[in-house]
């Protein structure tokens, strides 16, 4: 990673979504990596309007841009927004609807 990003204005690559994972509209899903320190990888990742379902990894966000929310197996969810950090732990199964598109910056550990 470069000494500074905006993270608003970063380009990100695109990140396929599997067909089965996709349960409503026409979602797409973006990310790049900034950078790995030790066993951490930070990265910003972006999803557009849609719902989609993700099996998590272990991780630490924050939300900077959109409106969504995160539903878990558990029945729990939390409603993103921008400022908002969530701690996502590793094979959680998660549904994430989108309504407008959602921006966050995060942090995985290995």
């Amino acid at each position: 990673m470069d000494r500074y990003v905006n993270a608003h204005k970063v380009e990100l690559d695109p990140l396929p979504l599997e067909k089965q994972d996709i349960l409503a509209g026409r979602p797409v899903a973006a990310a790049r990596t900034l950078g790995e320190f030790r066993d951490t990888e930070l990265g910003l990742w972006t999803l557009t309007a849609g719902v989609v379902r993700d099996v998590e990894a272990d991780e630490v966000f924050v939300v900077l841009a959109g409106d969504a929310t995160v539903r878990f197996e558990t029945g729990e969810s939390i409603e993103l927004a921008p400022g908002v950090v969530v701690r996502l732990h590793a094979g959680e199964r998660t549904e994430w609807e989108v309504r407008s598109t959602l921006r966050k910056i995060y942090a995985v550990f290995g």
